[in-house]
């Protein structure tokens, strides 16, 4: 089968395709056809190991996973004779952050990380969904959202941002966010009521008050928005800070009024469920900027590094003509 292979951390110029030998599923797992997987903001820091702390839990030296990819979604081919709840052709999606070497054709994986795709989805949406609203999850479920209040998101666009968007669109609050000029018009259909285009502006200088800022890309900090929080506002970030202090400032701000929470993700086992059932009620849509074989995957990881992309850019693996933007 072909793979995207990496044997030391590097950059994307240095991932090669190899022909490596097709997995088989030992008694507890199956074996999974890959047909779409997207390269992601966590594909990038497993694949260069920055920050530093990657590889404390990807292999301090050298990565444990050869093949690349943290999320997939496909069709199961064949199954472990311990396996009794997942037949052959189940169509399955699913993600782990510290890798399920999934920029491959096949895959193998025990059962407690594969999820039944919504019947209306399909492959490439469904690997679209995983990641970033994986981790968006985690913003709204580490705070109580309630009705009337107000909410800043910083990158809205993203992964991260445009599943976030989404998701608080389905409280009563006003939200806030920005975005770059030319996505103005989807950030407003993904709900926004407020815009800051970053292009032309700096949010943290346009006033305002926020019950929550989210910052879903890294590039702000509490201190530059501490004044837009309205009393007991809560700053969150994606990023760990320039310093790392994202991880500290929970403690330090615990007992003041403004707080700062850092988003550790929830399992899977439970962000997963959440995301199928906003995919089979239609609110939440995954935003897909652009797909590439797999062939050209360092040219995907290439441009997602640059941190410029629109929600997802997907890897096709179904030998289907790819469009290089896709926004939708």
């Amino acid at each position: 089968m072909k793979a995207a292979v990496r044997r030391d951390y590097c950059s994307p110029g240095q991932l090669r395709i190899e022909q490596t030998d097709k997995p088989i599923p030992k008694d507890n797992e199956v074996l999974i056809r890959v047909y779409a997987t997207t390269v992601n903001r966590t594909d990038c820091a497993n694949l260069t190991a920055k920050p530093f702390i990657m590889r404390f839990v990807l292999g301090l030296f050298k990565p444990r996973k050869v093949i690349v990819g943290t999320d997939f979604a496909g069709e199961v081919i064949s199954i472990g004779k311990n396996i009794n709840s997942i037949s052959i052709g189940d169509r399955v999606f699913g993600f782990n952050d510290t890798g399920s070497e999934s920029q491959a054709e096949y895959l193998t994986t025990v059962k407690e990380n594969i999820f039944a795709i919504p019947k209306n989805i399909d492959f490439k949406q469904a690997a679209a969904s995983l990641e970033g609203a994986h981790y968006a999850y985690s913003f709204i479920h580490k705070v109580n959202i309630q009705s009337g209040q107000s909410i800043l998101i910083n990158g809205a666009t993203g992964g991260i941002g445009s599943a976030l968007l989404q998701f608080v669109r389905q409280y009563d609050i006003k939200i806030a966010a920005t975005c770059n000029t030319k996505n103005i018009e989807l950030i407003q259909t993904l709900g926004a009521d407020k815009i800051f285009d970053y292009t032309k502006e700096d949010f943290t200088e346009k006033g305002g008050k926020y019950d929550y800022v989210f910052d879903t890309v890294g590039k702000s900090t509490f201190g530059k928005c501490k004044s837009l929080l309205n009393k007991k506002g809560v700053y969150i970030s994606s990023e760990l800070g320039p310093y790392s202090q994202n991880v500290f400032y929970p403690l330090f701000t615990s007992m003041l009024s403004k707080k700062v929470f850092f988003p550790i993700p929830y399992n899977k086992r439970e962000t997963i469920p959440y995301i199928s059932k906003n995919l089979e009620k239609g609110t939440f849509k995954p935003v897909i900027d652009r797909e590439y074989l797999l062939e050209d995957i360092s040219k995907a990881y290439e441009y997602v590094i640059k941190g410029q992309k629109t929600g997802s850019v997907l890897i096709n693996l179904n030998n289907e003509s790819t469009t290089k933007h896709k926004l939708h």
